[in-house]
C-alpha cells in the first residue's frame, strides 16, 4: 500500500497503539522503531502522541511515567511511588560498594581494560567484573592492541536504563577530588593528627 494512499490514523488511536507498544517492549523504543511498527507513521505524529502520553502520565494520581531513556521511550514508575516499589523489589540483590565503584570507573573512563580499572582501585576486580557482566551492566567491547591484548569494557543499554540515563552524556560531571599530600621521604600519604583536647 502506498504511504500517500494510507488513511491518516486518528491521534487517539495512534496514542493508544504507541502506549501499548511501550508497555510490552522490554527495551526502550526509539521514534524510528515505533514508526516502523506502525507502517511508517511520520515521526512528527509519533512525537506528538508521545508528548500526549507523557502529559497524561504527569497528571496527579498516576503511578507510571513515560520517559526518554537509553535512546528511546519507556514506561517507568513515578518517583513518588518509590517506597512501595522498593518493598516489592527488596528481595532482589543489590550491587556492593566495590561493584558500584568499578561500574563508575567503567562508565566514566570507557573504553577501559581490567588492568586500568585495577590501577585506579588498587585491588583485583575479577569477581566484580564477572558480576557486572552477568547483570549486563558492562560488556566486552573487544581487545586492545599490544602486549597481552587485554579485553576492553564499556557500559550497556541496561546500565543506562538502570540509572535512568538517555546516553552517557547525561552522567553527572566528575568532581576532581583533592589528592592527599605525599610525604617526600616515604611517598605515602601524610598522616593528619587530630587533637581532641579542648
Amino acid at each position: 500500500m502506498n504511504e500517500n494512499s494510507a488513511p491518516k490514523m486518528q491521534a487517539q488511536d495512534l496514542k493508544a497503539i504507541i502506549e501499548s507498544l511501550l508497555f510490552v517492549s522490554p527495551e526502550p523504543m526509539s521514534l524510528k522503531q515505533i514508526s516502523q511498527m506502525i507502517d511508517g507513521t511520520p515521526l512528527g505524529d509519533i512525537e506528538i502522541a508521545i508528548r500526549l502520553i507523557q502529559e497524561e502520565c504527569d497528571k496527579p494520581g498516576r503511578g507510571i511515567q513515560c520517559v526518554e531513556v537509553a535512546g528511546g521511550f519507556s514506561f517507568t514508575t513515578q518517583p513518588d511511588c518509590g517506597p512501595w516499589v522498593k518493598r516489592f523489589v527488596a528481595g532482589k540483590p543489590k550491587l556492593s560498594r566495590s561493584g558500584l565503584e568499578v561500574l563508575a570507573i567503567v562508565a566514566y573512563k570507557q573504553p577501559i581494560t581490567r588492568p586500568e580499572i585495577e590501577d585506579v582501585r588498587g585491588v583485583d576486580t575479577g569477581g566484580v567484573m564477572r558480576t557486572l557482566l552477568e547483570r549486563r551492566l558492562v560488556r566486552i567491547l573487544g581487545r586492545r592492541e599490544g602486549v597481552g591484548r587485554p579485553v576492553i569494557y564499556g557500559t550497556t543499554n541496561d546500565f543506562l536504563k538502570t540509572f535512568g540515563l538517555n546516553n552517557l552524556k547525561d552522567l553527572p560531571p566528575i568532581r576532581e577530588l583533592p589528592q592527599p599530600s605525599l610525604d617526600a621521604k616515604t611517598r605515602q600519604p601524610q598522616q593528619q593528627v587530630v587533637n581532641f583536647d579542648l
